[in-house]
Protein backbone atom coordinates (compact mmCIF):
# COMPACT_ATOMS: atom_id res chain seq x y z
CA UNK A 1 0.00 0.00 0.00
CA UNK A 2 2.63 2.38 1.36
CA UNK A 3 4.81 1.80 -2.03
CA UNK A 4 4.21 3.70 -5.16
CA UNK A 5 3.54 2.45 -8.63
CA UNK A 6 5.11 3.65 -12.21
CA UNK A 7 2.11 5.00 -13.10
CA UNK A 8 2.62 7.11 -10.00
CA UNK A 9 6.33 8.29 -10.36
CA UNK A 10 5.45 10.18 -13.61
CA UNK A 11 2.98 12.68 -12.39
CA UNK A 12 4.62 12.92 -8.92
CA UNK A 13 7.86 14.31 -10.99
CA UNK A 14 6.28 16.75 -12.39
CA UNK A 15 4.40 17.97 -9.78
CA UNK A 16 7.95 18.41 -8.07
CA UNK A 17 9.31 19.93 -10.96
CA UNK A 18 6.00 22.80 -10.89
CA UNK A 19 6.65 23.08 -7.03
CA UNK A 20 10.62 23.78 -7.06
CA UNK A 21 10.02 26.09 -10.26
CA UNK A 22 7.44 28.07 -8.45
CA UNK A 23 9.42 28.52 -5.12
CA UNK A 24 12.35 29.01 -7.44
CA UNK A 25 10.21 31.98 -8.42
CA UNK A 26 9.69 33.37 -5.39
CA UNK A 27 12.90 33.19 -4.21
CA UNK A 28 13.84 35.20 -6.73
CA UNK A 29 10.87 37.73 -6.36
CA UNK A 30 11.50 37.96 -2.81
CA UNK A 31 15.24 38.80 -3.40
CA UNK A 32 14.34 42.08 -5.36
CA UNK A 33 10.45 42.32 -3.61
CA UNK A 34 11.69 45.84 -2.17
CA UNK A 35 12.75 47.44 -5.64
CA UNK A 36 11.01 45.08 -8.04
CA UNK A 37 8.36 46.80 -10.27
CA UNK A 38 4.36 46.49 -8.45
CA UNK A 39 2.11 44.58 -10.64
CA UNK A 40 -1.64 42.45 -10.65
CA UNK A 41 -1.22 39.25 -8.74
CA UNK A 42 -0.53 36.49 -10.90
CA UNK A 43 -2.43 33.15 -10.39
CA UNK A 44 -0.63 29.80 -9.71
CA UNK A 45 1.41 28.73 -12.65
CA UNK A 46 -0.70 30.80 -15.44
CA UNK A 47 0.34 33.98 -13.85
CA UNK A 48 -1.08 37.06 -15.07
CA UNK A 49 -1.97 35.06 -18.65
CA UNK A 50 -5.90 34.58 -18.27
CA UNK A 51 -6.22 38.71 -17.00
CA UNK A 52 -4.84 39.51 -20.33
CA UNK A 53 -6.75 41.22 -22.64
CA UNK A 54 -4.71 40.16 -25.99
CA UNK A 55 -7.24 41.19 -28.13
CA UNK A 56 -6.54 44.80 -27.15
CA UNK A 57 -3.45 44.59 -25.14
CA UNK A 58 -2.79 48.14 -25.32
CA UNK A 59 -6.00 49.15 -23.16
CA UNK A 60 -4.59 46.78 -20.95
CA UNK A 61 -1.68 48.11 -20.57
CA UNK A 62 -2.26 51.80 -20.76
CA UNK A 63 -4.06 54.77 -19.57
CA UNK A 64 -6.41 56.19 -22.14
CA UNK A 65 -9.63 58.94 -22.08
CA UNK A 66 -12.31 55.62 -22.31
CA UNK A 67 -10.78 53.74 -19.98
CA UNK A 68 -8.88 55.94 -17.20
CA UNK A 69 -9.26 53.81 -13.87
CA UNK A 70 -9.39 50.15 -15.29
CA UNK A 71 -5.78 49.89 -16.61
CA UNK A 72 -2.25 48.84 -15.06
CA UNK A 73 -0.25 51.89 -15.31
CA UNK A 74 -3.04 53.76 -13.77
CA UNK A 75 -2.81 51.50 -10.86
CA UNK A 76 0.59 50.81 -10.73
CA UNK A 77 2.59 53.63 -12.63
CA UNK A 78 4.79 54.28 -15.70
CA UNK A 79 6.88 50.74 -14.53
CA UNK A 80 4.83 47.84 -13.74
CA UNK A 81 5.31 43.92 -13.81
CA UNK A 82 3.47 41.13 -14.65
CA UNK A 83 4.01 37.75 -14.70
CA UNK A 84 3.14 35.61 -18.00
CA UNK A 85 3.51 31.59 -16.85
CA UNK A 86 6.99 31.23 -15.56
CA UNK A 87 7.87 34.53 -17.35
CA UNK A 88 8.37 37.86 -15.45
CA UNK A 89 7.51 40.62 -17.60
CA UNK A 90 7.78 44.55 -16.76
CA UNK A 91 6.47 47.06 -18.63
CA UNK A 92 7.75 50.42 -19.65
CA UNK A 93 5.34 53.79 -20.29
CA UNK A 94 6.23 57.13 -20.93
CA UNK A 95 9.47 58.55 -22.37
CA UNK A 96 11.62 58.60 -19.48
CA UNK A 97 11.15 55.02 -18.73
CA UNK A 98 11.20 54.28 -22.04
CA UNK A 99 14.55 56.21 -23.27
CA UNK A 100 16.60 55.45 -19.41
CA UNK A 101 15.71 51.80 -20.84
CA UNK A 102 16.71 51.67 -24.55
CA UNK A 103 19.19 54.14 -24.54
CA UNK A 104 20.88 55.04 -21.18
CA UNK A 105 20.92 51.33 -20.54
CA UNK A 106 20.91 50.58 -24.12
CA UNK A 107 23.27 47.12 -24.03
CA UNK A 108 21.72 45.68 -20.86
CA UNK A 109 17.83 46.05 -22.58
CA UNK A 110 19.29 44.84 -26.43
CA UNK A 111 18.98 41.18 -25.46
CA UNK A 112 15.32 39.70 -26.87
CA UNK A 113 13.60 36.81 -24.84
CA UNK A 114 13.75 33.24 -26.62
CA UNK A 115 10.94 32.30 -29.01
CA UNK A 116 10.43 28.39 -28.71
CA UNK A 117 8.09 28.68 -31.71
CA UNK A 118 10.10 29.30 -34.15
CA UNK A 119 12.53 26.05 -33.13
CA UNK A 120 9.39 24.17 -33.11
CA UNK A 121 8.71 25.53 -36.41
CA UNK A 122 12.15 24.31 -38.18
CA UNK A 123 14.41 27.47 -37.72
CA UNK A 124 17.16 25.82 -35.97
CA UNK A 125 19.37 27.17 -33.37
CA UNK A 126 21.63 28.88 -35.96
CA UNK A 127 18.84 30.65 -37.67
CA UNK A 128 19.23 34.06 -35.56
CA UNK A 129 18.13 36.52 -38.26
CA UNK A 130 18.57 40.40 -37.16
CA UNK A 131 14.95 41.28 -35.84
CA UNK A 132 14.47 38.26 -32.84
CA UNK A 133 17.61 37.20 -32.78
CA UNK A 134 19.00 36.98 -29.17
CA UNK A 135 21.88 40.15 -28.77
CA UNK A 136 25.73 38.58 -29.03
CA UNK A 137 27.97 38.17 -31.66
CA UNK A 138 25.52 36.61 -34.54
CA UNK A 139 23.20 39.25 -34.34
CA UNK A 140 26.04 42.17 -34.27
CA UNK A 141 27.05 40.46 -37.40
CA UNK A 142 23.61 39.98 -39.54
CA UNK A 143 23.27 43.58 -38.27
CA UNK A 144 26.77 45.21 -39.85
CA UNK A 145 25.84 43.14 -42.69
CA UNK A 146 22.45 44.19 -43.44
CA UNK A 147 22.90 47.90 -42.65
CA UNK A 148 26.41 47.61 -45.00
CA UNK A 149 24.25 46.03 -47.92
CA UNK A 150 21.51 48.30 -47.58
CA UNK A 151 23.91 50.79 -48.10
CA UNK A 152 25.74 49.71 -50.39
CA UNK A 153 22.31 48.08 -52.78
CA UNK A 154 21.40 51.75 -52.96
CA UNK A 155 19.98 53.01 -49.25
CA UNK A 156 20.65 56.61 -49.85
CA UNK A 157 21.50 56.66 -53.04
CA UNK A 158 20.27 57.46 -56.39
CA UNK A 159 19.52 53.94 -57.30
CA UNK A 160 17.77 53.02 -54.34
CA UNK A 161 15.18 56.29 -54.50
CA UNK A 162 14.99 55.28 -58.18
CA UNK A 163 13.37 52.23 -57.93
CA UNK A 164 11.19 53.56 -55.24
CA UNK A 165 10.22 56.20 -57.02
CA UNK A 166 9.41 53.73 -60.39
CA UNK A 167 7.41 51.52 -58.20
CA UNK A 168 5.48 54.82 -56.83
CA UNK A 169 4.51 55.34 -60.55
CA UNK A 170 3.37 51.52 -60.71
CA UNK A 171 0.76 52.10 -57.50
CA UNK A 172 -0.21 55.51 -59.40
CA UNK A 173 -1.15 53.66 -62.39
CA UNK A 174 -2.80 51.17 -60.68
CA UNK A 175 -5.18 53.57 -58.67
CA UNK A 176 -5.98 55.20 -61.85
CA UNK A 177 -6.96 52.29 -63.44
CA UNK A 178 -10.13 52.69 -60.70
CA UNK A 179 -11.21 55.16 -62.77
CA UNK A 180 -12.36 57.66 -59.56
CA UNK A 181 -14.58 54.80 -58.53
CA UNK A 182 -14.59 53.47 -54.61
CA UNK A 183 -12.08 50.80 -53.82
CA UNK A 184 -9.70 49.29 -50.60
CA UNK A 185 -5.97 50.88 -50.98
CA UNK A 186 -4.73 48.21 -48.73
CA UNK A 187 -3.90 45.47 -51.40
CA UNK A 188 -2.40 48.16 -53.77
CA UNK A 189 -0.24 49.26 -51.33
CA UNK A 190 0.89 46.44 -50.11
CA UNK A 191 2.18 45.25 -53.36
CA UNK A 192 3.86 48.13 -54.18
CA UNK A 193 6.00 48.41 -51.14
CA UNK A 194 6.52 44.55 -51.64
CA UNK A 195 8.54 45.22 -54.29
CA UNK A 196 10.58 47.32 -52.77
CA UNK A 197 11.54 44.93 -50.68
CA UNK A 198 11.56 42.50 -53.23
CA UNK A 199 14.05 44.32 -55.44
CA UNK A 200 16.41 44.56 -52.50
CA UNK A 201 16.39 40.63 -51.46
CA UNK A 202 15.62 39.40 -54.59
CA UNK A 203 16.33 41.82 -57.47
CA UNK A 204 13.10 41.67 -58.70
CA UNK A 205 9.40 42.98 -58.60
CA UNK A 206 6.61 41.23 -59.77
CA UNK A 207 3.38 42.25 -61.22
CA UNK A 208 0.54 43.15 -59.38
CA UNK A 209 -1.55 39.98 -61.02
CA UNK A 210 1.60 37.57 -60.64
CA UNK A 211 -0.51 34.90 -58.75
CA UNK A 212 3.02 33.97 -57.10
CA UNK A 213 3.36 36.84 -55.94
CA UNK A 214 -0.51 37.13 -54.43
CA UNK A 215 0.36 33.40 -53.02
CA UNK A 216 3.50 35.43 -51.06
CA UNK A 217 1.44 38.25 -49.77
CA UNK A 218 -1.66 36.02 -48.74
CA UNK A 219 0.98 33.95 -46.68
CA UNK A 220 2.61 36.70 -45.18
CA UNK A 221 -0.53 38.50 -44.18
CA UNK A 222 -1.68 35.48 -42.73
CA UNK A 223 1.39 34.27 -40.55
CA UNK A 224 1.46 37.94 -38.91
CA UNK A 225 -2.43 36.96 -37.67
CA UNK A 226 -1.06 33.75 -36.39
CA UNK A 227 1.70 35.20 -34.86
CA UNK A 228 -0.40 37.26 -32.43
CA UNK A 229 -2.60 36.28 -29.49
CA UNK A 230 -3.21 33.87 -26.40
CA UNK A 231 -2.57 31.73 -28.13
CA UNK A 232 1.33 32.42 -29.41
CA UNK A 233 2.08 34.00 -25.89
CA UNK A 234 0.83 30.67 -23.85
CA UNK A 235 3.01 28.42 -26.00
CA UNK A 236 6.32 30.23 -25.59
CA UNK A 237 5.18 31.04 -21.96
CA UNK A 238 4.88 26.83 -21.47
CA UNK A 239 7.24 25.58 -24.31
CA UNK A 240 6.35 22.22 -23.18
CA UNK A 241 3.59 22.33 -24.87
CA UNK A 242 5.15 22.66 -28.11
CA UNK A 243 6.91 19.18 -27.77
CA UNK A 244 3.04 17.51 -28.93
CA UNK A 245 3.81 16.39 -32.29
CA UNK A 246 2.88 18.47 -34.97
CA UNK A 247 1.27 20.51 -32.75
CA UNK A 248 3.61 23.93 -33.73
CA UNK A 249 3.38 23.18 -37.75
CA UNK A 250 -0.79 22.92 -37.48
CA UNK A 251 -0.98 26.02 -35.36
CA UNK A 252 1.47 28.06 -37.63
CA UNK A 253 0.82 26.73 -41.14
CA UNK A 254 0.81 29.80 -42.25
CA UNK A 255 4.22 30.94 -41.70
CA UNK A 256 5.58 27.69 -42.43
CA UNK A 257 4.02 28.27 -45.76
CA UNK A 258 5.67 31.58 -46.29
CA UNK A 259 8.96 30.28 -45.21
CA UNK A 260 8.52 27.70 -48.12
CA UNK A 261 7.62 30.39 -50.65
CA UNK A 262 10.60 32.64 -49.12
CA UNK A 263 13.02 28.96 -49.91
CA UNK A 264 11.75 29.04 -53.31
CA UNK A 265 12.85 32.52 -54.63
CA UNK A 266 16.26 32.26 -52.63
CA UNK A 267 17.04 29.05 -54.24
CA UNK A 268 16.09 30.90 -57.78
CA UNK A 269 18.64 33.29 -56.88
CA UNK A 270 21.42 30.64 -56.09
CA UNK A 271 20.76 29.20 -59.13
CA UNK A 272 21.60 32.55 -61.48
CA UNK A 273 24.25 33.73 -58.64
CA UNK A 274 27.73 34.70 -60.21
CA UNK A 275 30.35 34.69 -57.63
CA UNK A 276 32.52 37.03 -60.58
CA UNK A 277 30.10 39.51 -60.52
CA UNK A 278 28.92 42.34 -57.89
CA UNK A 279 26.12 41.41 -55.99
CA UNK A 280 22.52 42.11 -57.82
CA UNK A 281 21.03 42.06 -54.46
CA UNK A 282 21.08 41.18 -50.99
CA UNK A 283 21.16 37.13 -51.17
CA UNK A 284 23.67 37.46 -53.66
CA UNK A 285 25.81 39.30 -50.88
CA UNK A 286 24.87 37.08 -48.29
CA UNK A 287 26.07 34.40 -50.46
CA UNK A 288 29.26 35.64 -51.36
CA UNK A 289 29.77 36.32 -47.45
CA UNK A 290 28.91 32.23 -47.13
CA UNK A 291 31.75 31.67 -49.46
CA UNK A 292 34.15 33.42 -47.88
CA UNK A 293 33.16 31.77 -44.32
CA UNK A 294 33.64 28.20 -45.84
CA UNK A 295 35.26 26.47 -43.29
CA UNK A 296 34.58 28.88 -39.95
CA UNK A 297 32.32 27.20 -37.59
CA UNK A 298 31.81 29.92 -35.70
CA UNK A 299 30.45 32.23 -38.60
CA UNK A 300 26.75 33.09 -38.98
CA UNK A 301 26.83 32.95 -42.14
CA UNK A 302 25.03 30.07 -43.20
CA UNK A 303 21.81 28.61 -45.17
CA UNK A 304 19.27 28.90 -41.91
CA UNK A 305 20.48 32.73 -41.20
CA UNK A 306 20.09 33.75 -45.11
CA UNK A 307 16.42 32.56 -45.25
CA UNK A 308 15.78 34.15 -41.44
CA UNK A 309 17.44 37.21 -42.26
CA UNK A 310 15.44 37.64 -46.17
CA UNK A 311 12.05 36.85 -44.45
CA UNK A 312 13.02 39.12 -41.84
CA UNK A 313 13.49 42.03 -44.00
CA UNK A 314 10.69 40.78 -46.70
CA UNK A 315 7.98 40.76 -43.42
CA UNK A 316 9.08 43.36 -41.56
CA UNK A 317 9.73 46.08 -44.75
CA UNK A 318 6.30 45.05 -46.46
CA UNK A 319 3.45 45.03 -42.98
CA UNK A 320 5.17 48.08 -41.32
CA UNK A 321 5.14 50.42 -44.31
CA UNK A 322 2.20 49.42 -45.82
CA UNK A 323 0.30 49.76 -42.68
CA UNK A 324 1.61 53.55 -42.49
CA UNK A 325 -0.05 53.99 -46.30
CA UNK A 326 -2.81 53.12 -45.30
CA UNK A 327 -3.15 55.55 -42.43
CA UNK A 328 -1.82 58.03 -44.66
CA UNK A 329 -4.45 57.68 -47.29
CA UNK A 330 -7.22 57.51 -44.43
CA UNK A 331 -6.40 60.66 -42.83
CA UNK A 332 -6.28 62.22 -46.21
CA UNK A 333 -9.93 61.75 -46.83
CA UNK A 334 -10.83 62.49 -43.42
CA UNK A 335 -8.93 65.70 -43.58
CA UNK A 336 -9.30 67.17 -46.76
CA UNK A 337 -7.92 70.65 -45.60
CA UNK A 338 -4.44 68.98 -44.49
CA UNK A 339 -4.83 67.36 -47.91
CA UNK A 340 -4.94 70.69 -49.71
CA UNK A 341 -2.16 72.34 -47.88
CA UNK A 342 0.24 69.50 -49.02
CA UNK A 343 -0.96 69.42 -52.75
CA UNK A 344 -0.32 72.89 -52.52
CA UNK A 345 3.34 72.33 -51.27
CA UNK A 346 3.77 69.64 -53.31
CA UNK A 347 2.45 72.28 -56.60
CA UNK A 348 4.96 75.12 -55.41
CA UNK A 349 8.20 72.97 -54.56
CA UNK A 350 7.83 69.82 -57.07
CA UNK A 351 4.57 70.98 -59.82
CA UNK A 352 2.75 68.52 -61.23
CA UNK A 353 5.17 66.71 -63.84
CA UNK A 354 8.72 66.44 -62.21
CA UNK A 355 8.86 63.35 -59.94
CA UNK A 356 9.33 64.01 -56.28
CA UNK A 357 12.95 63.37 -54.91
CA UNK A 358 14.27 63.31 -51.52
CA UNK A 359 16.04 66.42 -51.71
CA UNK A 360 12.90 68.14 -51.69
CA UNK A 361 11.78 67.32 -48.35
CA UNK A 362 14.19 70.66 -47.06
CA UNK A 363 11.74 72.91 -49.02
CA UNK A 364 8.09 70.88 -47.89
CA UNK A 365 8.09 71.77 -44.17
CA UNK A 366 4.57 70.50 -43.88
CA UNK A 367 4.70 67.64 -45.86
CA UNK A 368 7.17 66.51 -43.39
CA UNK A 369 4.97 67.58 -40.33
CA UNK A 370 2.27 65.19 -41.89
CA UNK A 371 4.31 62.04 -42.45
CA UNK A 372 5.63 62.65 -39.09
CA UNK A 373 2.62 63.16 -37.65
CA UNK A 374 0.47 60.08 -39.60
CA UNK A 375 3.41 57.62 -38.13
CA UNK A 376 2.73 59.44 -34.78
CA UNK A 377 -1.24 59.32 -34.96
CA UNK A 378 -1.04 55.40 -36.52
CA UNK A 379 1.08 54.17 -33.83
CA UNK A 380 0.83 51.08 -35.31
CA UNK A 381 3.97 49.22 -32.88
CA UNK A 382 2.13 50.24 -29.93
CA UNK A 383 4.41 47.55 -27.76
CA UNK A 384 7.30 47.39 -29.70
CA UNK A 385 9.13 44.78 -29.86
CA UNK A 386 9.83 42.73 -27.09
CA UNK A 387 13.29 42.96 -25.29
CA UNK A 388 15.02 41.22 -22.64
CA UNK A 389 18.02 42.30 -19.98
CA UNK A 390 21.27 40.34 -19.82
CA UNK A 391 22.24 41.83 -16.31
CA UNK A 392 20.19 42.99 -13.62
CA UNK A 393 18.92 46.93 -14.28
CA UNK A 394 18.05 50.05 -12.49
CA UNK A 395 14.91 51.91 -14.54
CA UNK A 396 13.26 54.50 -12.74
CA UNK A 397 14.50 53.41 -9.09
CA UNK A 398 13.31 50.06 -10.12
CA UNK A 399 15.50 46.97 -10.18
CA UNK A 400 15.12 44.64 -12.92
CA UNK A 401 17.12 41.10 -12.60
CA UNK A 402 18.91 40.15 -15.33
CA UNK A 403 16.22 37.58 -18.09
CA UNK A 404 13.32 40.07 -17.44
CA UNK A 405 11.34 40.52 -20.31
CA UNK A 406 10.73 43.99 -21.21
CA UNK A 407 7.63 45.74 -22.72
CA UNK A 408 8.46 49.16 -23.77
CA UNK A 409 5.15 50.79 -23.96
CA UNK A 410 5.80 53.23 -27.35
CA UNK A 411 2.15 54.34 -27.43
CA UNK A 412 2.44 56.00 -24.32
CA UNK A 413 5.24 57.85 -25.86
CA UNK A 414 3.66 58.52 -29.44
CA UNK A 415 0.92 59.61 -27.14
CA UNK A 416 2.11 61.50 -23.95
CA UNK A 417 -0.54 64.70 -22.70
CA UNK A 418 2.52 65.59 -21.14
CA UNK A 419 4.38 66.42 -24.33
CA UNK A 420 2.05 66.51 -27.17
CA UNK A 421 -0.83 69.38 -27.75
CA UNK A 422 -3.43 66.86 -28.80
CA UNK A 423 -2.14 63.74 -28.86
CA UNK A 424 -5.50 61.72 -29.53
CA UNK A 425 -6.01 64.00 -32.17
CA UNK A 426 -4.57 64.44 -36.26
CA UNK A 427 -2.48 67.44 -36.01
CA UNK A 428 0.38 68.02 -38.17
CA UNK A 429 1.23 71.38 -36.07
CA UNK A 430 2.81 68.88 -33.54
CA UNK A 431 5.84 68.53 -35.73
CA UNK A 432 5.44 72.49 -36.99
CA UNK A 433 7.62 75.77 -35.04
CA UNK A 434 6.02 79.29 -34.37
CA UNK A 435 7.61 79.89 -37.77
CA UNK A 436 5.82 77.33 -39.96
CA UNK A 437 9.17 75.65 -39.66
CA UNK A 438 9.71 71.64 -39.25
CA UNK A 439 10.94 70.16 -35.97
CA UNK A 440 11.62 66.61 -34.86
CA UNK A 441 10.38 66.08 -31.45
CA UNK A 442 12.47 63.98 -29.15
CA UNK A 443 9.18 61.92 -27.86
CA UNK A 444 9.15 60.50 -31.79
CA UNK A 445 10.02 57.10 -31.71
CA UNK A 446 7.72 55.13 -33.76
CA UNK A 447 11.00 52.69 -34.83
CA UNK A 448 12.16 52.63 -31.34
CA UNK A 449 15.54 53.83 -29.88
CA UNK A 450 18.55 52.15 -28.90
CA UNK A 451 20.89 49.22 -30.61
CA UNK A 452 17.45 47.75 -31.57
CA UNK A 453 16.25 50.86 -33.25
CA UNK A 454 14.36 49.57 -36.83
CA UNK A 455 17.46 48.75 -39.03
CA UNK A 456 14.77 49.62 -42.00
CA UNK A 457 14.21 53.18 -40.71
CA UNK A 458 16.06 55.02 -43.32
CA UNK A 459 14.33 52.83 -46.13
CA UNK A 460 11.15 53.18 -44.47
CA UNK A 461 11.38 57.05 -44.24
CA UNK A 462 12.63 57.04 -48.31
CA UNK A 463 9.19 54.50 -49.04
CA UNK A 464 6.93 56.80 -46.77
CA UNK A 465 7.64 60.03 -48.50
CA UNK A 466 8.24 59.22 -52.07
CA UNK A 467 4.75 57.19 -52.13
CA UNK A 468 2.80 59.57 -50.45
CA UNK A 469 4.03 62.63 -52.33
CA UNK A 470 3.48 60.55 -55.56
CA UNK A 471 0.10 60.06 -54.53
CA UNK A 472 -1.11 63.44 -53.80
CA UNK A 473 0.49 65.36 -56.20
CA UNK A 474 -1.47 62.68 -59.07
CA UNK A 475 -4.82 62.46 -57.05
CA UNK A 476 -7.05 63.98 -54.83
CA UNK A 477 -8.71 61.47 -52.15
CA UNK A 478 -12.33 61.27 -51.06
CA UNK A 479 -14.43 59.61 -48.61
CA UNK A 480 -16.92 57.55 -51.75
CA UNK A 481 -20.41 59.47 -51.61
CA UNK A 482 -22.73 57.94 -50.15
CA UNK A 483 -20.83 55.86 -47.79
CA UNK A 484 -20.45 57.00 -44.06
CA UNK A 485 -16.96 58.49 -42.60
CA UNK A 486 -14.54 55.74 -41.93
CA UNK A 487 -13.39 55.56 -38.12
CA UNK A 488 -9.42 56.93 -37.47
CA UNK A 489 -9.94 54.33 -34.35
CA UNK A 490 -7.37 51.65 -35.34
CA UNK A 491 -7.84 47.80 -35.00
CA UNK A 492 -5.44 46.31 -32.62
CA UNK A 493 -3.10 43.22 -33.40
CA UNK A 494 0.42 42.83 -33.27
CA UNK A 495 0.10 46.10 -35.50
CA UNK A 496 -2.28 48.64 -35.20
CA UNK A 497 -4.50 48.83 -38.70
CA UNK A 498 -7.41 51.05 -39.86
CA UNK A 499 -10.26 49.30 -40.68
CA UNK A 500 -11.28 48.66 -43.54
CA UNK A 501 -12.22 51.45 -45.60
CA UNK A 502 -12.80 52.67 -49.40
CA UNK A 503 -11.74 55.83 -51.45
CA UNK A 504 -11.98 57.39 -54.52
CA UNK A 505 -8.85 58.30 -55.95
CA UNK A 506 -9.79 61.00 -59.07
CA UNK A 507 -7.16 62.78 -61.09
CA UNK A 508 -5.72 66.09 -60.20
Amino acid sequence: MGLLTGDMLGPLAVALAVFLLLLDLMQRRGCWAARYPPGPTPLPLLGNLLQMDFQNTLSYFDQTPSTVGLQLRHRFGNVFSLQLAWTPVVVLNGLDAVREALVCHSEDTADRPPMPIYEHLGFGPHSQGVILARYGREWREQRRFSLSMLRNLGLGKKSLEQWVAEEASCLCEAFADHAGRPFSPRALVDKAVSNVISSLTFGRRFEYDDPRFLKLLDRLQAGVEEDQGFLHEFLNSIPVLLRIPGLASKVFSAQKAFMALTDELIQECRMTWDPTQPPRDLTDAFLEEMEKAKGSPESSFNDENLRMVISDLFAAGMVSTSTTLTWALLLMILHPDVQRRVQQEIDEVIGRVQRPEMGDQTRMPFTMAVVHEVQRFGDIVPLGLPHMTSRDTEVQGFLIPKGTRIITNLSSVLKDEKIWKKPFRFYPEHFLDAQGRFVKQEAFMPFSAGRRVCLGEPLARMELFLFFTCLLQRFSFSVPAGQPRPSDHGVFSFLVAPAPYQLCAVPR
